[in-house]
């Protein structure tokens, strides 16, 4: 039997049609305070973008002085029990709205950042529409490439648990010190001066 590689590749112009769509229906939602002050149901992607003067993102203030277009970061919430493949449908739980949250308390617990600098747009995904919220998230990352997905990493990170702080501190916890699990993280970690100078480098090319 001769083995050709050829038929095992699955090609769709549908599909990267749909994913333009994504984007662009994404690219048109309103933008909110980090978090919105109303809580909401449902699971999707979402975009964070940053308007501080922090040292580090000033290029990222430059892009998002006049209207948001560089995100800081984009992340994703999944409805119950998706990785699993159980996804409960009769009860509608706030996914999203509680992964904005914990990112509004990230940034409340650090020092060299605050909230009222951070905005946010996000897209639900519902029903079948609901599997394409990881391949939307890679999707905006890859057109993007937010800072805080492709270089300081850790900002999505939740506390590890009691006997497992053995692992290193993240970039991000590194550059914004404060949150209390990662203070406990005793292994080897990035100096800062190291991260600086990546992110100098980054916003060069």
């Amino acid at each position: 039997m001769i083995f050709e590689l050829e038929k095992h590749i699955y090609k769709s112009a549908a599909i990267e049609e749909i994913i333009k769509d994504t984007i662009r229906f994404f690219n048109g939602t309103p933008v909110h305070v980090l978090s919105p002050p109303v809580k909401f149901s449902g699971a999707g992607v979402y975009a964070i973008y940053y308007i501080g003067k922090n040292q580090y993102y000033q290029e990222v203030y430059q892009q998002n002085r006049l209207e948001f277009v560089q995100p800081i970061y984009v992340g994703k919430a999944v409805p119950s029990g998706w990785r699993q493949a159980k996804i409960i449908r009769d009860t509608p739980t706030a996914e999203l709205y509680k992964r904005l949250k914990e990112h509004e308390k990230s940034i409340n617990q650090v020092e060299n950042l605050v909230k009222e600098d951070f905005y946010c747009r996000f897209m639900l995904l519902e029903d079948s529409a609901s599997y394409l919220i990881g391949t939307v998230e890679a999707a905006l990352i890859r057109h993007y490439r937010p800072i805080w997905n492709t270089l300081v990493d850790g900002f999505g990170n939740h506390d590890p648990g009691s006997g497992r702080y053995n692992q290193a501190k993240s970039e991000w916890d590194i550059i914004h010190s404060g949150r209390p699990w990662a203070q406990k993280c005793i292994g080897k970690s990035a100096s800062i001066e190291q991260i600086e100078v990546a992110i100098l480098e980054y916003f060069k090319k």
